[in-house]
């Protein structure tokens, strides 16, 4: 709608007229033009170093692909393969190119195609992954055969939680079957090495247990054989005095003749070596009741003992058999009834002072410890000597199996790791209470016997 009003100017006239612009807009837009070449600039320099990120990242992601032993592929949705592995080139003999755009079924046994569409189905539709053996077509020298793959199919998502690929891995399972296969071999054999070393550390055990038992029975059986000597020498008298008797030798004759053989004193003597072969007797009898009573394998039930009298008669045993001058002290009371297998605790013990002793080489004036004490509901024998002690470092370890301080060729550091077993078995625990320079102190505490203690 046209106007009437002369001051108000026409479109034509507003054209012919010169734009009246100021210093101050041109210095604005000016500022501008500087603001936006700036910004152009700052945008120039964010989208080269993300392209730089990128390239790097993609020269990353290719390393990997090239690296990786495992078949490793991505596609898209629709199962196009958009990225792989080296190793998939290397395991069907087609190129990178050949491979990109190539449909994922295609790649496998015309057999296992149908599985394989309903696995990426069930994928792309749940976003649960799948686990599934496929026979993956590997280029030989007979040309194509399926080869055993086991395959994970995962879903692959964007920012915004949609599906729009997969990701898909796996290892051929001949290489899986022939690791399990070396695994299960070598495991075998750790098996075997292990029995091995056990039945060497109670074989070990069992050495102690005999040396110290040959030297406590010695002393008996010497005493024994030198009155059997005796005996035979006395009986050689008689015999011929009472030969004497039997041809008619006169009164005086045998007098004489009794007088000669000392009959008189040999009598006597001929008493005392009948009780000395009847004491060393008896105290082999004891002995062989110790073992009998000590060496039980264990494997019934556990029953009321006397820990006192097992740690006295296994520590002495062990320093019977030592070849280096130790002082054992017991302490404590005379006698505790544990509840559990006196042969097993008996291993224990042995094993403790044993090594005790090997750990107070070279020390003088060694000394080992035993005491007996009864606290709450448990049995506790604590064994301790004057020697170096378990290096703090080591004290974590000391119980673990194969571990051992000792040199090369004396333990095969089964020993405390056995009798730490032996403690949890029977209810108790083993431990170590004290570390250098104090000397180490080991505790065995058992369930406490109904008896009690004494």
């Amino acid at each position: 709608m046209a106007t009437s009003d002369p001051d108000f100017p026409s479109r034509a006239h507003l054209a012919q007229r010169p734009l009246d612009l100021t210093d101050s807009v041109w210095l604005d837009v000016l500022d501008a033009v500087d603001k936006t070449y700036i910004d152009l600039i700052d945008y120039q320099e964010r989208l080269e170093r993300q392209n730089t990120e990128l390239e790097d990242l993609r020269q990353f992601l290719a390393s990997i692909l090239g690296s990786v032993t495992d078949v490793l592929i991505a596609t898209s949705r629709g199962g196009m393969i958009e990225e792989t592995s080296a190793s998939l080139s290397q395991q069907t003999g087609l190129g990178r190119q050949a491979l990109v755009g190539r449909y994922i079924s295609d790649l496998f046994d015309p057999a296992n195609r149908a599985m394989l569409e309903q696995a990426i189905f069930h994928v792309q539709s749940t976003r649960s992954p799948v686990t599934l053996e496929l026979g993956l077509m590997t280029a030989t020298e007979d040309g194509l055969r399926p080869s055993p793959l086991e395959l994970n199919l995962s879903a692959r998502v964007d920012d915004r939680a949609r599906v729009v690929g997969m990701v898909l891995s796996g290892r051929p399972l001949g290489e899986l079957r022939q690791a399990y296969a070396d695994l299960g071999r070598s495991h075998e054999a750790l098996k075997t090495t292990q029995s091995q070393l056990v039945r060497n550390e109670k074989l070990a055990s069992l050495g102690r247990l005999l040396a110290g038992v040959a030297h406590e029975l010695n002393n008996p059986i010497s005493f024994v054989y030198a009155n059997t000597h005796a005996l035979e020498k006395y009986v050689g008298k008689f015999e011929t005095y009472f030969a004497r008797v039997q041809a008619g030798a006169s009164r005086d004759e045998l007098v004489a003749l009794r007088a000669e053989l000392k009959l008189d004193r040999e009598v006597k003597n001929l008493h005392d070596a009948v009780d000395g072969a009847r004491a060393g007797a008896e105290r082999v009898r004891d002995i062989v009741a110790d073992l009998r009573r000590l060496s039980s394998e264990g494997s019934g039930d556990l029953v009321e003992f006397d820990l006192a009298e097992t740690a006295q008669v296994a520590g002495n045993w062990v320093l019977r058999a030592s070849k280096q001058p130790v002082e054992m002290g017991f302490e404590g009371l005379p006698r505790l009834m544990a509840f559990g297998r006196p042969g097993h605790i008996q291993q224990v013990v042995m094993n403790l002072v044993q090594n005790a002793v090997d750990a107070l080489e070279g020390v003088a004036r060694a000394r080992i410890t035993l005491r007996l004490f009864a606290e709450g509901d448990r049995a506790v024998l604590e064994v301790a000597d004057n020697g170096p002690g378990v290096p703090e470092a080591m004290a974590q370890a000391i119980f673990d199996p194969f571990f051992t301080t000792k040199p090369v060729g004396r333990g095969t550091g089964l020993g405390l790791s056995i009798s730490h077993k032996i403690a949890e078995e029977h209810g108790g625990a083993l431990r170590l209470m004290a570390v250098a320079p104090q000397g180490a102190l080991f505790r065995l505490d058992l369930p406490l016997a109904g008896g009690g203690a004494a």
